[in-house]
């Protein structure tokens, strides 16, 4: 899932999405559901209800990082914070946030340790395997079918079939459940496909377990978290020029 800033979730957005999960306020939301017709009204609450779907996406991380909250409290804090009337000082505020923060950072720190690990010790227990060549980078891969066609070089335009997964086979993109190839240069991917791809032969089809410092590194991005380790499937249908 991808990550908002800190500040984005401790803040209003924070409050907002607890509240919007409670069942009760949902029902009276529901109960009193209104129509707004001037371009004011829908404008604001278009402007709110963006609001409330970016913060309940958001709050899913804090779920996920195992960090609980008092919905009520959020929502009482809000409330009175927009109204005016906060029974807390503007320091006192600052400090609970800044509490907070420190045990956001923390919990997201030791997940990140948590799946780091997780990915070396796959990579660890796939080498082991027979069919499993590791190279000097650390790039694993094994040769799922054989060719005899060209290999492209760093800086070839390849046009290839790919599905990648994490390491608990969550699939993250796939040409092949699109059903239409990629086309790209490939020094403009990361380095385990820049490196896995030239040892291919056109035709082929190779299976590559990227460890995450040839991936993304600790750069979350899509569906892929900071420091994953990545499995790809990759058939090489041709390097550029194209004949089709």
């Amino acid at each position: 899932m991808k990550k908002a800033p800190l500040t984005l979730i401790i803040a209003t957005t924070l409050a907002l999405s607890a509240c919007s999960n409670d069942n009760a306020a949902q029902q009276e939301a529901n109960d009193t559901l209104t129509t707004y017709t001037t371009e004011v009204g829908q404008e604001s609450y278009a402007l709110g209800a963006r609001m409330g779907i970016y913060a309940q996406e958001q709050v899913a991380v804090q779920d996920e990082l195992g960090l609980q909250s008092d919905k009520a409290a959020l929502l009482a804090g809000f409330t009175d914070g927009f109204n005016g009337n906060s029974q807390y000082s503007d320091e006192e505020i600052d400090a609970y946030v800044q509490a907070f923060a420190m045990k956001f950072q923390a919990a997201e720190q030791t997940e990140q340790a948590a799946l780091i690990e997780a990915g070396k010790n796959y990579l660890v227990e796939n080498a082991k395997r027979e069919e499993v060549v590791t190279t000097d980078s650390g790039l694993q891969y094994e040769v799922l079918t054989e060719a005899e066609g060209a290999n492209p070089k760093a800086g070839d335009t390849v046009r290839v079939h790919y599905h990648g997964t994490l390491v608990d086979g969550t699939v993250f993109d796939s040409s092949v459940n699109r059903g239409e190839p990629a086309e790209f240069p490939l020094n403009r991917v990361i380095p385990g496909w820049t490196e896995g791809v030239q040892l291919m032969e056109v035709g082929s089809k190779y299976r590559f377990y990227i460890p995450s410092e040839l991936a993304y590194g600790q750069r979350a991005t899509g569906a892929i978290p900071a420091n994953s380790t990545l499995i790809f499937d990759v058939e090489l249908l041709a390097i550029a020029p194209f004949t089709d």
